[in-house]
């Protein structure tokens, strides 16, 4: 957080809320991912990931643009990009450059801990923001997300426990688990079975990391899972677009 912290000051030295506003794309009506859940879709929101603090790289080979677009002809109902650069290696350009070729919804995936990186998002074409219980309290959290759907974006509320659950907002479009416990790392699909009865129903449900097969997508869906972020599992083959192509296809036949 202190680097974030950081960072959103230097950038706040170059590009102000003002000249966020005078770009194109800020001007762009979003696409809804809750309406492509609701329809017949596999749900899958698959990822561009360079790296990660835990893993260290795991595919560098590829812009952006060229596996999310793989990625929506594999038929994904989205996809999530890194934009923190010393944790992940992403960029803001990763997003803007991919944006271009989609008409799928794009989740700006980052550390938001300011409104300006909001506007920010939707300045590059965002139309999911990410934002995480564990690292903001319930009055930014209230207010990010009030911030993030006068924009027209939706918002991932991601959480590791039930108790990040008394953070809700109720301009939250999206409950997100996380498997990945955030103290050892130890990734496991049973967080997000464990807590799917605690979540209100009037909030769609997605599980975030672990998913590498088709029957956790299965049992998932049973505990009432709507989405399904996958990044690591086809970012780490030599073909991300044709792994999750071929995932989406077995998923669809099973």
């Amino acid at each position: 957080m202190a680097v974030k912290r950081d960072h959103v000051s230097d950038c706040k030295k170059v590009f102000s809320i003002n000249d966020f506003e005078k770009q194109i794309l800020f001007k762009r009506k979003c696409v809804s991912l809750k309406e492509r859940l609701l329809k017949d879709s596999p749900g899958i929101i698959a990822e561009f990931k360079r790296k990660s603090p835990s893993k260290g790289v795991i595919n560098d080979k590829f812009t952006s643009a060229e596996i999310t677009s793989a990625y929506q002809d594999a038929g994904v109902a989205a996809v999530s990009i890194l934009t923190d650069q010393p944790f992940f290696g992403g960029t803001t350009d990763d997003l803007t450059s991919a944006r271009i070729n989609l008409q799928i919804p794009v989740l700006r995936k980052d550390f938001i801990i300011d409104e300006y990186q909001i506007f920010e998002a939707k300045a590059m074409g965002a139309d999911i923001i990410l934002i995480i219980a564990s690292i903001l309290d319930k009055k930014k959290i209230t207010s990010f997300s009030a911030l993030a759907k006068s924009l027209g974006m939706e918002i991932l509320f991601e959480i590791h426990d039930r108790e990040e659950l008394d953070k809700l907002s109720e301009d939250v479009t999206f409950i997100g688990v996380n498997n990945r416990n955030l103290k050892s790392f130890v990734v496991d699909i049973q967080q997000s079975i464990d807590l799917a009865k605690d979540i209100p129903e009037r909030f769609m449900k997605i599980s975030e990391s672990g998913i590498d097969k088709i029957e956790n997508i299965n049992l998932l869906k049973t505990a009432g899972y709507n989405g399904f972020l996958i990044g690591e599992n086809f970012m780490k083959t030599d073909n991300p677009g044709e792994a999750c192509k071929k995932f989406i296809s077995e998923l669809r036949i099973k």
